[in-house]
């Protein structure tokens, strides 16, 4: 896949506008009553990169950047401010955030995933962008170490363990993460004078699916 494993500057990411996007087909029938499916297992989230711009400055930053992407040809990493961490936003990263899975004594490999609950419904998101150095694991409420007990694959979110984890004990992760996303436009379109009178670019960007 055509992607650059290099993140949006997180300064200008910051004070964008967007997050996830559903896909619903939404048939009436004859009676008034509905019928609703969803092709997409999973959320796809939009963001403007425009909002983020301040300065003059900022804009030779974001051309620059598109222009190493080669427009819409190249993905990147987009920090999502509003979702950025397997706990709340305003808490430090734990081991015990999210429970990604159970030991079956012969699996090695499982993937990051973040669970959403509401309702007692939950989404489960896999996590396939995780930042370096932010990534840690438990063991029925014992922390791991990466390098010795596990090894984190930073391009697919995807961890391994040294031995397989005993069965029906529960996996525990923490992290940070980044969305893969590329840019939605193949240009860009700004004017000093407006942008000094407080206007700023539409800089479409979407996720992609990895």
């Amino acid at each position: 896949m055509n992607f650059h494993e290099v993140r949006f500057p997180a300064s200008l990411s910051f004070g964008s506008v967007g997050g996830p996007e559903r896909r619903t087909d939404i048939v009436t029938l004859a009676n008034g009553f509905e019928e609703r499916n969803t092709p997409w297992a999973h959320s796809r989230r939009r963001y403007d990169a425009g909002l983020g711009m301040r300065s003059l400055d900022d804009i030779e930053t974001l051309i620059s950047f598109f222009e190493a992407r080669q427009g819409q040809m190249f993905g990147f990493r987009w920090k999502d401010w509003s979702d950025f961490k397997s706990g709340k936003a305003t808490v430090d990263t734990s081991f015990g955030d999210q429970v990604i899975a159970k030991g079956d004594g012969t699996r090695t490999e499982f993937q990051l995933i973040k669970t959403y609950h509401s309702g007692g419904v939950s989404y489960a998101r896999p996590i396939v962008k995780p930042v370096l150095g932010t990534v840690r694991l438990g063991l029925d409420q014992d922390e791991v170490r990466e390098g010795v007990d596990f090894d984190v694959e930073l391009t697919t979110g995807k961890v391994t363990f040294a031995d397989p984890p005993p069965e029906e004990i529960d996996i525990t992760a923490g992290f940070e993460f980044d969305v893969p996303v590329r840019f939605d436009t193949d240009k860009i379109q700004t004017s000093v004078a407006s942008f000094q009178a407080g206007d700023v670019p539409n800089v479409p960007v979407v996720e992609v699916r990895i």
